[in-house]
């Protein structure tokens, strides 16, 4: 079947939409079964650098106050979890979760050496290599390598996104993005690709050509989108989502969750948090969109019995300096605070003290706890993984799983 140039570019644009799907597709689609009490991570990554002091608030700390005129927030305007801490008033539900013990809230979480450029922070938690390397696999998608080596059925990883995260990419195997499975599937059933597939047998040889290669993977992609859609409808949940991109990829990694597709990470991310200028108003509409969208996530859970097996954390690559700036915002900063949210914790609330206000570095947060002592708990503790290797080093670890 002869194709012309645009058509051609056609199919690459699907291929591409689908972000490579892996190699070992096939093994994805065998359907294989999952095992009731499925440990599950969903990672909500908040892009941007979000502002940690207005978001677990110190309300006792002078020096808060002081360094913040205008952009603190009072204590009886926040979401009070205890006397001296509290939440920023709009994540109501996340101080919900507190009180039920299906919250736990790490501090000072960073790394050695910080780097406060949002594209060069980002790939060091993404990578989950140190600030003085570069590494071009993800802590996820090596996940994803080691996890399986050579068995039949691998877990897979999905990313609710139409671009896959560095995150997610590991040396032999990577994660899917898959933002809107329904509109996936829709596109990949337009005749004209259905009709290419049936035309175009190419088979994997090591010296396939460019176009061989792409007709390959515009079949699995096509394979995988039925697949994928048709899991997500299995168990459809029924549940009302925030009308917002985070409230719809969050029920979408739900309705995945009670479905029997085997995938143990998801990935989605909201933003942006770079609020140099105005941040009360960026912040503010940020967190009732996560406020609101986590708590229809963690009542569907609950409601369908699998708060214990999911553990959903948050992050992000840097947090703000501790002074406001003169544009009512703050400026890039370093170390932060992570949410850990499950019913299957095994320490809850505050896990370690507030940052320190009076042991600054040059105006910033001095780090106390590696983000990578973090992944390292929830590869081992929770996922069952060689973090070691995963990590290529080894991080003691935590004890909130």
């Amino acid at each position: 079947m002869l194709i012309k140039r645009k058509e051609f570019l056609q199919v690459g644009s699907l291929a591409t939409a689908s972000m490579m799907f892996p190699k070992f597709l096939k093994a994805f689609e065998a359907k294989a079964l999952v095992p009731p009490g499925n440990k599950v991570v969903v990672v909500l990554q908040m892009s941007g650098g979000n502002d940690g002091l207005n978001t677990v608030i110190p309300v006792r700390n002078d020096i808060y106050y002081r360094l913040r005129p205008s952009l603190s927030i009072r204590k009886g305007q926040t979401a009070e979890l205890t006397d001296d801490v509290s939440l920023h008033p709009e994540l109501t539900s996340f101080k919900a979760l507190y009180d039920e013990g299906n919250l736990a809230i790490l501090n000072n979480v960073g790394y050695p050496n910080p780097d406060r450029s949002h594209f060069r922070s980002m790939d060091i938690w993404q990578s989950a290599g140190q600030s003085n390397q570069y590494w071009n696999t993800g802590w996820v998608g090596r996940y994803l390598d080691a996890q399986c080596s050579g068995c039949a059925h691998p877990t897979q990883a999905l990313e609710v996104d139409d671009v896959l995260s560095l995150a997610l990419k590991g040396g032999t195997n990577n994660a899917i993005a898959v933002k809107d499975p329904k509109r996936l599937f829709g596109v990949s059933n337009e005749k004209f690709f259905r009709d290419v597939s049936k035309n175009h047998r190419a088979d994997a040889h090591d010296d396939e050509k460019p176009v061989d290669y792409l007709y390959k993977t515009m079949a699995e992609t096509l394979s995988s989108a039925d697949y994928i859609f048709k899991q997500s409808r299995l168990h459809p949940s029924g549940a009302t989502y925030p009308d917002t991109d985070l409230g719809k990829g969050l029920k979408t990694i739900a309705s995945l969750i009670f479905s029997d597709i085997n995938t143990k990470v998801y990935y989605i991310s909201l933003g942006s948090f770079d609020t140099h200028v105005g941040q009360d108003a960026q912040q503010t509409r940020l967190f009732g969109q996560m406020n609101d969208a986590v708590k229809a996530f963690t009542d569907d859970l609950k409601a369908n019995g699998r708060m214990n097996d999911v553990l959903l954390f948050t992050f992000s690559e840097f947090g703000r300096r501790v002074a406001q700036n003169a544009s009512n915002g703050t400026d890039h900063g370093t170390a932060n605070n992570m949410f850990l949210i499950s019913g299957g914790l095994k320490r809850k609330g505050i896990l370690n003290t507030l940052p320190d206000l009076t042991d600054l570095n040059e105006g910033d947060l001095k780090y106390k706890v590696d983000f990578k002592n973090v992944y390292a708990t929830v590869l081992k503790n929770w996922l069952n993984a060689d973090a070691d290797l995963i990590l290529g080093g080894h991080y003691d670890l935590l004890d909130f799983v």
